[in-house]
């Protein structure tokens, strides 16, 4: 049995590294084989001695985070968790320290399990990435802040977002007003992500000066597109043609970076999905890295994980 004490250094520390009725540490406890005891600003830890060392580095990344942001979410510590118990530990020092891009308000963006760490080092090293994989696991999020990183490195001039506009099984019928108004319900959650980073004025600054372009993907035919950061979300609604027709706008000093989930296909025939397709088409081709994610990289609610569970086994027996 090992024993290891941690003293923190303030009561207001231990109380956000703690959670609201040691909330935080029963969720510690129940994921690993320890017992957690706090007194005051002093935290032990007891247990054999491997799991005694991996929460002792658990409660080092986490109080880096509250010694930052002075808050600690659940979502974080269940995170952290996660990259402790499943990656060695040389790995684990490179998911943690790795900072894809700093926000306007100096939130770190960083990947929060090992394959997004391997997503995001293949954006870095490849012209075109493929992203697969359910909803929650930083597929979009992650491009978004691998082109703004790049957009500040001056690697490339602008960013284009882009993705078809088919409605997730719903008659939208009519929309009133002009093209912009048109399609900005379908684009708006393509924002959400350069909000959080850039915030809304440098992102409307950025649109103005078309350095960020958000368009359907019927308006890139015909286009090269050139030192530029091009992002291809919700592939899975495109169609064969589609796919083709956005691959072959990349240009010189230009990257594509495609997201999608392939269980949810909005297409009348699922069967033609352009992103379920290019798999099989584009697999050999040296250059373009596919890379897939499961609910075990899912950075939300930790139900979304079980719901996504529970519709794969369900569509296995159908």
């Amino acid at each position: 049995m090992a024993s290891k004490k941690i003293v923190l250094k303030s009561n207001r520390e231990a109380v956000i590294l703690f959670g609201q009725y040691d909330s935080n540490l029963r969720l510690i406890e129940s994921t690993f084989p320890i017992e957690l005891f706090a007194r005051g600003n002093t935290l032990t830890i007891k247990g054999n001695s491997k799991e005694v060392k991996d929460v002792e580095r658990l409660i080092g990344e986490l109080l880096k985070i509250v010694r930052k942001n002075e808050v600690l979410r659940t979502q974080q510590v269940e995170s952290a968790m996660d990259i402790i118990r499943s990656t060695q530990r040389k790995e684990q020092k490179k998911i943690f320290s790795d900072v894809v891009y700093l926000s306007e308000k100096g939130k770190e963006i960083k990947p929060k399990t090992l394959q997004q760490k391997v997503y995001v080092d293949a954006v870095r090293n490849y012209d075109i990435v493929f992203s697969i994989g359910p909803a929650g696991t930083g597929k979009t999020y992650l491009a978004c802040a691998c082109a703004l990183q790049a957009l500040k490195e001056e690697r490339v001039e602008r960013i284009i977002l882009t993705r078809p506009v088919v409605e997730a099984g719903e008659k939208l019928g009519f929309l009133p007003g002009d093209l912009y108004e048109k399609i900005n319900p379908y684009l708006h959650p393509l924002y959400d992500a350069f909000y959080s980073m850039i915030g809304p004025e440098k992102f409307q600054k950025y649109r103005k000066q078309e350095i960020i372009e958000i368009i359907p993907l019927a308006y890139m035919r015909g286009r090269t597109l050139d030192d530029a950061f091009i992002i291809l979300d919700e592939a899975q609604n495109t169609t064969l043609d589609q796919m083709k027709m956005l691959l072959t706008r990349l240009g010189f000093d230009a990257q594509v970076v495609v997201t999608g989930d392939i269980t949810q296909v909005d297409l009348e025939d699922k069967k033609c999905s352009g992103l379920i397709q290019v798999q099989g088409i584009l697999k050999k081709i040296k250059g373009i890295k596919f890379i897939y994610f499961t609910q075990v990289d899912v950075i939300r609610h930790q139900l979304v994980k079980k719901i996504i569970t529970a519709y794969e086994e369900f569509e296995r027996k159908r």
